[in-house]
């Protein structure tokens, strides 16, 4: 599979609107996005670098463009993942879950979810 653009902090902010309500005019993005000190064309920039980069698609409407992703959310989270254990955890997968584990606080359904995933993976599946 080709690997997907770097997707900065702020244009996963756009992207989860797109993935949670497209199609989606870049004033109803800026609605959703209400919390933040952004301006209306500070969210039409990121989603022009998003379509740049070939995540989102526009499309002519009556009320402006309408912004759809292009990638699914897994497979943009399953190359942030990927390059966050490279970067950070030089690739060592056990590293990686031994540290979340050790250093957040889990919840019992959390540690059962867990525990099951380690009886498959143990089981070969």
């Amino acid at each position: 599979m080709k690997q997907l653009p770097r997707i900065s902090e702020a244009e996963w902010d756009v992207l989860a609107v797109l993935w949670r309500k497209a199609p989606v005019t870049a004033a109803q993005v800026f609605a959703e996005l209400g919390e933040r000190t952004w301006k209306l064309n500070t969210v039409r920039t990121f989603l022009a670098r998003l379509e740049k980069k070939g995540v989102i698609a526009a499309k002519e409407r009556a009320e402006g463009k309408a912004f759809s992703p292009k990638i699914a959310r897994e497979a943009c989270v399953r190359e942030a993942s990927q390059s966050f254990l490279n970067r950070v955890f030089e690739g060592a997968t056990a590293s990686l879950l031994i540290h979340f584990v050790q250093s957040k606080r889990l919840t019992e359904a959390e540690l059962a979810e867990l525990e099951s995933i380690l009886a498959q993976k143990r089981k070969g599946k």
